[in-house]
């Protein structure tokens, strides 16, 4: 069995060392923790992140050692800016912003060099007439894992349970490779999406899923499957028999052309997760590669809890946070427990999974963002939270990690054990993946006395997990936002950190 070779989606196999270099930048004043910010990338040697306090957009650019070499005011962004995307490649970045001028909303391009500086005047790629001013984005941006294709669309309701989608297909140069357009028959009450992906090869695939009783089960899956060329989308009907699905989850296997999707699932309605479900679809034969349902036994539900919590509900307050494929056909899941407590509110899960994105009246316009559950809408705000006069504690658990065969059969699995929790916010609590080729690491902060101390798990193809000492190089009052970071290099991650009131950045080296 060559699963250690095979695993991880990277293709560099270096030995890891337990040496590592952290590097801060410079406190600016401007920076405040209410600052929201986007870290797009290594671009040509450099770290440009995007910054937004208020009215005021910028560019910062970086030396790897976290030096700022310049700070570049987006002067042509205005004030009603609803959102914005990055894309970063070797030697340049892309923007894709929405904005509202008198009655249009605007989706353009901007594209920057490693300096930062513009390549070029921006460009509209499509605007949208709206009837009054909405403050909720209309247009999403997603890309393939090789960032050689790139797709924008948006989705209105043209009457009822129907609805438009429109979608810009492009190349890494933005050349439009294909526009399309097609209706979708939708049930208003009882729809949600999941998430929608794309492919190296352009294609894009999104599910539909249905609810009927009880809001956070589901018992109806459509895969719809839009090919790049092609006007039309493919229905694939997703027979899930007595089967109830939590959380439906996608990822494009782009090693074998195949679509994996993923749940954990209950046996019945109003129970607890049993266990995971996974259907994989292959994209040449158009046909169900495997199907397979994974029982959770007791010795994973002991590392799934928290320390004495019942062994029968020990999986219902996890959520799949990853889905990695390996060239082989085989692929891991990730999972960690989370859960909130308050007084007056009780957790909720399926406001926390689909928030808005259920389908319903959203707005005035009839515009469906399918990424506006995700709360930071292509920028990070980690402290803009609800109900400030309520506590509400933020915990998170133990990460579990299951690697499957490519029919589907449990090769391993392993616990990251780990205790989370603050209140108000939830940015310094759950964790960050850095896939280095030859293993997955795990970053995340344990509470130490009374500090937050920022730790390392990695486990390799085989399953054999190594719990790292607690960094070097650790500066006091500094504490990290791991879930926020973003990784630029094989060994190379940006992590965002809070020193006092302001937001500065550190670049990690393993």
């Amino acid at each position: 069995m060559k699963t250690s070779i095979l695993f991880f989606v990277a293709v560099f196999m270096t030995a890891f060392s337990q040496a590592q270099k952290i590097s801060y930048s410079e406190v600016q004043r401007e920076d405040q923790r209410e600052m929201n910010f986007e870290i797009i990338g290594k671009v040509g040697g450099n770290v440009q992140i995007y910054k937004n306090f208020r009215n005021r957009h910028s560019l910062s650019i970086y030396s790897p050692d976290m030096v700022q070499k310049n700070q570049i005011e987006l002067q042509f962004l205005t004030d009603r800016v609803i959102n914005t995307d990055f894309i970063a490649y070797s030697d340049f970045s892309y923007m894709i912003y929405q904005y509202h001028k008198k009655g249009i909303l605007h989706c353009s391009l901007a594209k920057f060099n490693a300096d930062g500086k513009l390549m070029a005047e921006p460009i509209d790629l499509d605007t949208t007439e709206i009837s009054f001013s909405n403050e909720s984005k209309i247009y999403s941006v997603i890309n393939s894992d090789d960032k050689k294709k790139i797709m924008v669309f948006k989705i209105k309701k043209q009457h009822d349970k129907a609805y438009q989608m429109t979608t810009l297909l492009y190349n890494n140069q933005f050349n439009l490779l294909k526009k399309s357009q097609f209706i979708m028959q939708i049930n208003d009450r009882d729809g949600i999406f999941t998430d929608f992906i794309l492919d190296n090869d352009g294609d894009m695939v999104f599910g539909r899923c249905g609810r009927v009783g009880g809001r956070e089960y589901i018992n109806e899956v459509n895969l719809l499957f839009k090919p790049a060329d092609d006007d039309k989308v493919m229905p694939i009907a997703v027979d899930l028999k007595d089967r109830t699905l939590d959380e439906v989850k996608l990822k494009f296997d782009n090693f074998n052309k195949r679509i994996i999707l993923t749940s954990l699932y209950y046996k019945q309605k109003r129970g607890n997760i049993d266990g995971i479900y996974t259907l994989v679809w292959d994209k040449l034969k158009k046909s169900v590669a495997n199907e397979s349902n994974f029982l959770f036994n007791d010795s994973l539900r002991m590392d799934a809890r928290l320390d004495n919590a019942s062994l029968k509900t020990a999986f219902n307050d996890h959520f799949i946070r990853q889905i990695i494929p390996a060239q082989d056909g085989s692929y891991a899941i990730t999972s960690e427990l989370y859960f909130t407590s308050s007084r007056g509110n009780t957790w909720n899960r399926y406001d926390y999974l689909y928030g808005s994105s259920m389908f319903s009246p959203y707005n005035y316009y009839g515009f469906y963002s399918p990424f506006s559950r995700y709360g930071y809408n292509g920028m990070y705000d980690p402290f803009n939270r609800f109900n400030q006069n309520n506590i509400v504690r933020y915990t998170t658990g133990n990460v579990m990690i299951f690697y499957f065969d490519k029919e589907g059969k449990l090769l391993w699995s392993n616990a990251i054990r780990k205790e989370q929790y603050d209140d108000n916010y939830d940015s310094f609590i759950s964790y960050q993946l850095f896939n280095t080729g030859s293993e997955l690491r795990f970053l995340f902060n344990q509470r130490e006395k009374r500090d937050l101390l920022l730790n390392s798990a990695t486990i390799d193809g085989a399953g054999i997990l190594k719990r790292q000492p607690t960094l070097k190089n650790l500066l006091r009052d500094y504490e990290f936002m791991p879930k926020y970071g973003k990784q630029i290099g094989l060994r190379q991650i940006i992590l965002p950190c809070l020193y006092k009131n302001y937001i500065c950045f550190a670049n990690v080296e393993f």
